[in-house]
Parts: structure tokens; C-alpha cells; sequence
């Protein structure tokens, strides 16, 4: 009797130790893929993604840090600290304490929590104990701002009686228009999360939970709640992240609050997607930044509670901007009305807004989706915004930044050194350093290999150590070396991401197509041999991956080719800009003419049928750089008003790498059909 019940009390210890497993296992990954941490990959130094890093280490986070200091953002939570601390002070009177006066937009303080993000990223890769005391300083700065409940909003704190003009005259009134208290909530979060996974240190996470909890609190559907979402989402997806972190379910329920009202409150707006339920939206609408934050966010809580009807939704509204609505860089955000999307297949390249913000939006979202869905096609697109319109918003030199990216200048454009509304180049600087969480995922025994990039990735697999060291120039050619320096995780499969670009789907949906005859490929070898005895080359599965499975030695070796030649694309009919247009693609970059390179007048200039293009390589703003020059025809006018052409070179550079030598002429497209232009 006393050994039957032991043995019942150990079965339901094991059933609680199983359920607290799963438990820990789902507040550890949420999707059915897992994403390998940031902290587990190092990008080696001098080469395309390390020297973006290292920019973003050395000039843009170092800058943005400056920025906080000239800009007054500091300034604003020792002026809030200074409040609390004498409530009712006699400057609350004066116009020097009048926030609308002193402060330029109600989400100035998330310019300190991006930088802080990023500056926590660069701290995981190496230890820097001036940079850890600085960011300790500045939370100092930020901690004495918070109210006693764990309200943190300078704009309102400062002076209550005299608020930033956005934010209304109490707390959350203003939301779901214009006080950004719940943006500024979730970049907080965002930060605090990453500067806790990065040090160990719960200094600023204990600050941010304080806020977070306040919103709990305050923000809901319940009895003296705010029933408010947020006017520009990001909440959604820190709080799910809070979640993941801290495992208090609270924030992922505040999270899924916050989307499942929406289009349920009292604005219904389509500027920020709440003119409708998130579950019966078909289309990306309105502001592309909060439109892709608000999608990251559903798929997070998507994963983490099952709900598929966010599954269904995101679906439906990723596959209208894939294929009617995204620019052939990633870039997405048409126009500058509203830094919104505009109607389907509407895509103008000289006034295209592509905001930087957007653009990484769009990773966001196509990462999560893969983590859902586990197909390379989301991949596809993470790799064409990455190397395109997302780098282009910040110089070689990381010092300079665009807000909006346009497919094409007449020399109206320049890169600026900041910018007064500085959501841009804060962002930029804490996703760069990110970029080490975007190379592998891991699901059961599969290891996926999604970008390609000279890397060392510690990955766990099943429980088990393995090490997987990339050694490779891409972009600027196809080869790929990827070895086992460690395996204890036995067998597994590596499933390596054969690029679309590569298998003659420029994007997913055929919105952009190759026009050329190339036949391009690529080759595996497994320790310099074929992976198969007959010698023929393994064909990706229906999720765009090639699998190879085997007991992985200390030493093995993966080696791959692609070919990398240019190619011409042309966008579907329906995109009236591109009509009669071609663009030059050569890997995952997309090439543009630039006024520097060329002593023609480009947007003038026509592709020949059938051009042959030659590679040189050059630099620009010091950094290498893979020109391509091809022969064109130059499009002119004779003294009798006759057109006419004559022979000239056409040298063209990656987008990306535009607008560091001056003020001038560039365009992507390019023409091709000449009767479609002319007047």
C-alpha cells in the first residue's frame, strides 16, 4: 500500500515537473521555430554585416548617445525627477516648464530607450565596461523620472498642468491619437529586455515592469480602465517579448487586450489600423511603421496563445504587400501622405516614402512568420530589405541617415546628420546590432541556416551544443564554407535556405520577374563530395530548404555556390511607375545609375536587350564595393527636335551605397521599352 503510493505521489511529481517544463519551454520560444539569440552569434569583424556593426558600435549608437545629451532628452527626465521631488514647484508656472514649449514630440524619450537597445546588443559581443557605466548613468537619469506607481511619460510628468500638446489632460485620454504613451511604454520594454538578456543586469527591466504593471493596472476593459489601444502600436509585441522574459502572463494578456480591441474603441481609423477587428483585416493600410509593429505583435501573441484567426489575418495581409505593394528593395510605404501605405500596385520611385522604420517593420514581421510557418519565402524577403532598403537608411560611415529611401533622385535628396523627429536613426542603431539573432533558428533536429554571412553561431539542439562557423564574402560572390567546429548534439538536419532570387522568383508572388534567359544555379559538396552517390544535386523541398541529415563530425564541411549573375527585372503591368522600366540585380542586391559614376544624363539613358555586364570593384566611402558597367544607349534630341541615341557606358552601384559622394541624379528602374516613355 505505502510503495502504491509512492509510487503515485513520484508519477504526479513528474506530471507537475512535465507541466512546469512545457511551461518554461513555451514562455522560452512561443513559436514553433526558435530563433538562436543574439547573444549566441558573432559576426566577424571586416567583413559586410561586421563592418555595418562595427559603424553602428563605434559612430551611430556613440552619436545617438550625443544626440540625447544635445537634443534635451536627458534633460527632459531630470525636469521630470525634478517634479516629483518638489511637486508644485514654483516653475511650473513659467513658460521654461511649459512642455509643448521645450519638447518636440511626445515620443522623444524612446530616442534614449532605442539607443539604449542597441547599445545592449553591442554589449553582448564584447565586454565594454565604460559603455555598461555609461548606460548604468543614463538609467539613473531615467529611474528618478518614474512616478511612484510606475508611470513614466516625461511629456505629461514634467508639468501636468501644462502637458506636451499631444498628451492631453489626463492620462491615456490623447492614447489612440497622438500621446504615444503606450509607444513609449513598448520601446522601453524592448530595451530593457535586451539590456537584461545582454548583462544579466535587471536594472532597467525592473523599470520597465514598474510601467508595464501601471499599464496593466489602468489599461483594460475592466471597471476604471482606460478601454484604449495604442495610436502607434509596438506595446503589443514588447509586452508579449516582457512575457517571454519574465514568464508573468499579465503582459501577454495586456498584449492580446491591446490588439483584440482594437477597431472596438472609440477612434476607428485606418491611418492606424483601427477602422476594423485586427482579425477581419485583408489589407496593410495607413502608416507602414505602425502597421507592421502591430503585425509583429500579432504573430507574437498569434504563438503564444494559439489564436489563429491573427494567424489567418497576418497571412492574408502579408500576401497584399508582397504582391502589390512592396518595392523592389523592401522597402514599403508608398507616400509621404500619412508615411502610409498607399492603394494596391501603387508604387512611385521618386516620391517612394520607404521610411528606414518601415523597412525594418518588414523584417520584423517576415521573421515571425517564418518562426511560424517555417517556409524560406519570409526569409526571401528579411535578405531583400536587409541588404536594401533597410542599410540604405544609414551612410557607410553609420553618421549619416535617410528618413524616407526613394527608388530615385533628381539630387533633392541627401543623407542627414539627425533629424528632430529621430524615430529613424535611433532604430536603426539598436537593429543593427541585432542583426546576429536573424542568422539561424532551430526547431526539434533541425538547424536553419537563413543568412548567409561570416559568422560563429552557438547553437542547442535537442539540449546539446553545436558550433557552426560560416566563412564567406557574400554578397559580393556566392560561395559559402559552413563547418562544424563543435557538435554533442549527435544527428541533426541543416536545413540551408536556398535564396528565391536564386531560383528564378525575384519576390514571393511574382510582383517583380527576371526578363533575361540566365539560367542560374547553384552547387553543395558535403567534405568537397556530392551529397548523393549519382552525383545530382538535392532539390529544396517545398519550404525553399535543402536538408542534410547525418551525424554531424567535429570538421565537417558544407560548401555552396551561387551563381551570382546580374539580372534584368521588370515589375508586374499594373505598376504603372515601373512601366517600360527594367532594375539590375545581381544576388540579393539590387543595383541603381547614380549621377557620380556616369557622364551620361541616367534618366535618359536605355538598356540595351541584351547587356553584358562586367563587375569592377571599387569603394566607396571606404568600404568595398562591387560596380557593375554595361554599354547603353544615351536618349537625346537633334537641333530639329528628332530623338536620337548614341553609344555610351552605364556604371551602376548597390542601392544601399547611393548618396555618399554629393547631390545628384540616381534611379533603380531604368528604361528599357522606349516607346513606353517617350512623349
Amino acid at each position: 500500500m505505502r510503495r502504491t503510493l509512492l509510487i503515485a505521489v513520484m508519477a504526479a511529481l513528474c506530471l507537475l515537473q512535465d507541466a512546469h517544463a512545457q511551461k518554461q519551454q513555451m514562455r522560452s520560444n512561443g513559436y514553433p521555430i526558435n530563433q538562436v539569440n543574439f547573444t549566441q552569434v558573432k559576426v566577424k569583424p571586416g567583413t559586410f554585416w561586421g563592418q555595418r556593426m562595427e559603424a553602428a558600435r563605434t559612430v551611430t549608437i556613440p552619436l545617438a548617445f550625443s544626440k540625447c545629451e544635445s537634443e534635451h532628452r536627458y534633460d527632459n527626465f531630470v525636469k521630470a525627477a525634478y517634479t516629483l521631488q518638489h511637486p508644485g514647484h514654483e516653475g511650473l508656472k513659467t513658460d521654461k516648464w511649459d512642455v509643448s514649449k521645450f519638447m518636440g514630440f511626445s515620443f522623444d524619450d524612446t530616442d534614449v530607450y532605442k539607443t539604449i537597445e542597441g547599445a545592449s546588443y553591442v554589449l553582448s559581443l564584447a565586454e565594454d565596461a565604460k559603455l555598461k557605466n555609461y548606460i548604468d548613468s543614463v538609467l539613473d537619469i531615467v529611474a528618478a523620472a518614474q512616478e511612484p506607481d510606475g508611470y513614466l511619460y516625461t511629456a505629461r510628468t514634467i508639468n501636468p498642468q501644462k502637458p506636451h500638446g499631444w498628451s492631453g489632460t489626463q492620462r491615456w485620454v490623447k492614447e489612440e491619437e497622438l500621446s504615444h504613451e503606450l509607444y513609449n511604454l513598448g520601446h522601453m520594454v524592448d530595451a530593457a529586455c535586451a539590456h537584461y538578456q545582454a548583462t544579466g543586469s535587471t536594472k532597467f527591466l525592473d523599470i520597465a515592469k514598474r510601467y508595464a504593471d501601471c499599464v496593466c493596472r489602468e489599461v483594460g476593459s475592466g471597471n476604471k480602465q482606460a478601454c484604449v489601444v495604442p495610436g502607434h502600436q509596438i506595446a503589443e509585441m514588447a509586452l508579449a517579448r516582457l512575457y517571454l522574459v519574465t514568464g508573468d502572463k499579465k503582459y501577454l494578456d495586456e498584449a492580446k487586450f491591446l490588439l483584440d480591441f482594437r477597431g472596438k474603441t472609440s477612434i476607428k481609423n485606418s491611418y492606424s489600423q483601427s477602422h476594423k477587428p485586427v482579425v477581419e483585416q485583408d489589407e496593410a493600410v495607413g502608416h507602414a511603421v505602425r502597421a507592421t509593429y502591430m503585425y509583429a505583435g500579432m504573430a507574437d501573441v498569434a504563438a503564444l496563445t494559439g489564436d489563429t484567426a491573427y494567424i489567418h489575418a497576418i497571412d492574408r495581409i502579408w500576401q497584399n504587400i508582397v504582391e502589390k505593394k512592396m518595392y523592389i528593395t523592401g522597402g514599403i510605404g508608398s507616400t509621404n501622405q500619412g508615411e502610409a501605405f498607399g492603394a494596391n500596385y501603387e508604387l512611385p520611385n521618386m516620391t517612394a516614402y520607404c521610411e528606414t522604420c518601415a523597412a525594418i517593420g518588414n523584417v520584423y514581421v517576415n521573421h515571425r512568420l517564418f518562426l511560424l510557418h517555417g517556409e524560406s519565402k519570409y526569409y526571401d524577403v528579411v535578405e531583400r530589405t536587409l541588404h536594401n532598403g533597410l542599410i540604405s537608411g544609414m551612410s557607410l560611415d553609420g553618421g549619416r541617415f535617410f528618413y524616407p529611401n526613394p527608388l530615385a533622385s533628381n539630387g533633392q535628396h541627401q543623407r542627414q546628420p539627425w533629424f528632430g523627429c529621430a524615430c529613424c536613426p535611433s532604430n536603426i542603431s539598436r537593429f543593427i546590432p541585432s542583426l546576429p539573432g536573424y542568422v539561424y533558428a532551430v526547431k526539434d533536429l533541425n538547424v536553419y541556416v537563413n543568412l548567409f554571412l561570416a559568422n560563429e553561431g552557438t547553437l542547442t539542439v535537442n539540449g546539446k551544443k553545436t558550433v557552426l562557423e560560416q566563412s564567406t564574402n557574400y554578397p559580393w560572390d556566392g560561395d559559402i564554407a559552413i563547418r562544424v567546429k563543435e557538435n554533442k548534439a549527435g544527428i541533426y538536419t541543416m536545413k540551408i535556405r536556398i535564396p528565391g532570387w536564386l531560383r528564378g522568383e525575384v519576390t514571393p508572388g511574382g510582383l517583380y520577374q527576371y526578363i533575361d534567359n540566365l539560367q542560374t544555379g547553384y552547387t553543395i559538396l558535403l567534405n568537397g563530395q556530392p551529397l548523393t552517390k549519382s552525383g545530382e544535386l538535392p532539390q529544396p523541398g517545398s519550404d525553399g530548404y535543402v536538408n542534410i541529415t547525418r551525424k554531424w563530425k567535429k570538421g565537417d564541411m558544407v560548401t555552396l555556390h551561387f551563381d551570382m549573375e546580374p539580372r534584368l527585372v521588370k515589375a508586374a503591368d499594373k505598376v504603372i511607375a515601373d512601366r517600360g522600366l527594367v532594375a539590375v540585380q545581381r544576388g540579393p542586391l539590387v543595383y541603381c545609375a547614380e549621377w557620380k559614376d556616369n557622364n551620361c544624363d541616367i534618366a535618359a539613358t536605355i538598356m540595351n536587350q541584351h547587356p553584358i555586364f562586367q563587375t569592377k570593384q571599387v569603394e566607396i566611402a571606404g568600404c568595398p564595393i562591387t560596380m557593375l558597367t554595361t554599354r547603353a544607349q544615351q536618349l537625346k534630341q537633334d537641333n530639329t527636335g528628332q530623338w536620337l541615341t548614341e553609344q555610351t557606358d552605364l556604371n551602376l552601384i548597390p542601392y544601399y551605397a547611393w548618396n555618399h559622394r554629393g547631390k545628384g541624379k540616381m534611379r533603380v528602374w531604368l528604361i528599357k521599352d522606349l516607346i513606353s516613355v517617350l512623349p
